[in-house]
């Protein structure tokens, strides 16, 4: 295990000796990590200089490209899989996918594209996407990606920020047994990224080339990779809050390849030849972490569409049909898994599964409880934490320790994580409060896109607590010294564990004529969350208008966007300046404390939420 290895050579006979280490020594331990985790490139020295979050460079003299260290190892070995709904495996080996970004790296430099353009994919989770962000990445180009489920509003919010020279996309996808046109959408959106100069649909489109006509000139070229900086722009994510478009987060790739090796090497015990399936598609940030596993010299397993189609068993059938070692899901679907009384252990052969990984909503005790009982008793069940503003994990598994039911294990390495309460000062133990780390790590967020002066980076993360990342999650620290996440501290949504602003709600529902105002909130339901949206109509809310709601916000933004539930409301809490106060109901209709209302023009307007929320079928809890 090298998480043991690493405590041996440095002398620690546990995890939390290790962590204590790692944080007082964090040059000694990225620079370990480096090393040990088989990081290709030139590191250089120092590892670290200047201070504080946004004034910290790492690895300065660095010259690396992440590509040469994901496409490193044996050229026979089969390395990425691809099942779909609609069409047979696929499957490469590495030999196989460097061909294949060789040709797509002289694909695009033919194309016009360059160091530091952006290269956008809004595609299915499937082959072509990994081929197209390993090529561009070894240019230097800058990769974005979006999943087929966003519409052309959602997707333009997000892409119209970045402007894009390229688009991957496809003609049409599957999901759930029904097939999803994409061509007339295409047209719109294409129409309004202006900065596009080559478009390529898979699937073929009369306007635009397709991926195999794109790639077929250049195949059988050799891979040449650029060498760049560690601080070269590599990710951008897209992170909603509860007012504006999407920000849009710059990641260095060298610097989530060592975070998330880090996390897999180490705290996941991800090892040479496993076989790795996340459950995402390619616009949630573990799509980027999944993609990552290659420099651990695994196999990933990429699965497109439903998890639950053609049966709730789907994933159990494929972590047994392609021998998984490390199976990672959502804590709503162990809990879908938990309330359909599934009992995979008597099912499936899973004798080479070593670990489940839980993320995106905290997961009930009741979760934990099931994987022991209905899949393996021996599995290590991590349930982790972290998100799209670091692309990694702020907390996650120990291998070494032993899991304790409804808590995430422990701290990520080199991570100085604690609990602080309003004060900016730390809470004791069992107390809540809010997600902190008190160091830099190579995954801050090197600039928020357009953000000039860095005042928009500053608020999101360091204004609450002076020189401190501030998360954004509530949280407590258990006496096993594990964490237990409790929501967000904002009002932004969490939906199926992707963040959801809701400024990208309110300009889709806001366009109906029937609707004259609106709110939504997330509420605690069953273990996990569910987004409430409240109306106010100028006419009856009937089973028709509910209908357009929905199909409105699944059209124009995404299903992920769809409330579980739409409420007709007489008059919505505003502040005095006009503006929608979305915290103070979040407060009534989670059942928590009341913050003060005396900003609000309207407070009277609460009392009706209150009874609401006490009222309602499946209020809070």
């Amino acid at each position: 295990m090298l998480l043991k290895s690493l405590m041996e050579r440095n002398g620690m006979g546990n995890f939390r000796q290790l962590h204590t280490w790692s944080v007082k020594n964090s040059e000694l331990f990225w620079s370990q990590a480096w090393d040990e985790l088989g990081i290709i490139g030139h590191k250089g020295s120092p590892v670290r200089s200047g201070a504080n979050f946004t004034g910290t460079k790492w690895f300065e003299e660095a010259k690396l490209n992440v590509v040469e260290t994901l496409l490193a190892g044996d050229f026979e070995q089969e390395v990425l899989v691809e099942l779909s709904e609609h069409v047979p495996r696929r499957a490469l080996t590495r030999g196989q996918l460097r061909v294949e970004v060789a040709a797509c790296a002289a694909a695009l430099r033919a194309s016009g594209v360059k160091k530091g353009d952006r290269v956008a994919a809004w595609m299915p989770n499937v082959q072509e996407t990994v081929v197209l962000a390993l090529g561009a990445l070894s240019l230097g180009a800058v990769v974005s990606t979006a999943s087929t489920d966003f519409g052309p509003a959602a997707l333009i919010d997000r892409f119209g920020q970045i402007e894009p020279v390229f688009l991957l996309t496809t003609a049409e996808y599957q999901y759930g047994g029904k097939s999803f046109n994409l061509r007339d959408k295409i047209d719109q959106v294409v129409s309004e990224l202006p900065t596009l100069k080559k478009v390529v649909v898979v699937g073929g489109l009369r306007a635009h080339q397709s991926w195999e006509e794109f790639l077929a000139p250049h195949r059988g070229t050799e891979l040449v990779t650029e060498k760049l900086d560690f601080a070269h722009p590599g990710f951008i994510l897209f992170s909603s809050g509860t007012t504006g478009k999407p920000k849009c987060i710059v990641h260095s790739a060298a610097g989530v390849l060592l975070k998330v090796l880090s996390e897999q090497g180490y705290q996941l015990d991800i090892t040479p030849g496993d076989r790795v399936f996340y459950s995402t598609t390619c616009g949630w940030m573990m799509w980027n972490w999944l993609v990552m596993a290659l420099g651990r010299q695994a196999t990933i397993v990429l699965v497109d569409g439903s998890p639950a189609y053609p049966e709730i068993t789907k994933l159990w059938s494929v972590a047994e049909e392609e021998n998984l070692t490390f199976l990672g899901v959502s804590a709503a679907l162990i809990d879908s898994w938990r309330k359909r009384a599934l009992v995979p252990k008597s099912q499936f052969d899973l004798k080479n599964l070593k670990t489940i990984a839980s993320t995106g909503s905290p997961l009930a005790p009741s979760g934990f409880d099931w994987v022991t009982e209905s899949v393996s008793d021996s599995v290590a069940l991590a349930s982790i934490a972290g998100g799209t503003d670091v692309c990694g994990c702020l907390v996650l598994g120990v291998p070494t320790e032993k899991v304790v039911r409804g808590e995430i294990q422990g701290p990520a390495l080199g991570l100085d994580i604690a609990i602080f309460g309003q004060d900016g000062q730390e809470v004791a133990q069992g107390e809540d409060g809010e997600l902190v780390c008190r160091n830099d790590f190579p995954t801050v967020p090197l600039r928020f896109w357009g953000d000039d002066s860095g005042a928009k980076m500053r608020a999101a993360y360091f204004e609450r607590f002076e020189g401190v990342w501030a998360h954004g999650d509530f949280a407590r620290a258990t006496v096993s010294g594990g964490f237990e996440i409790l929501g967000r501290v904002d009002a932004t949504l969490n939906s199926r564990g992707v963040r959801i602003g809701t400024a990208e709600i309110y300009r889709v529902v806001m366009n109906l004529p029937q609707i004259t105002g609106a709110l939504a909130v997330a509420q605690p339901f069953e273990g996990d969350t569910r987004i409430v949206l409240f109306v106010v109509t100028d006419e009856d809310l009937d089973q028709d208008l509910i209908k357009i709601i929905k199909s409105s916000l699944r059209d124009n933004a995404s299903p992920r966007h769809v409330p579980a539930l739409i409420v007709s409301v007489p008059d919505l809490p505003k502040t005095r300046n006009g503006k929608l106060n979305e915290l103070a109901l979040a407060d009534i209709i989670s059942g928590k404390p009341e913050r003060d209302s005396s900003t609000l023009a309207n407070p009277e307007c609460l009392d009706w939420f209150r009874q609401w929320a006490k009222d309602a079928p499946n209020a809070a809890r």
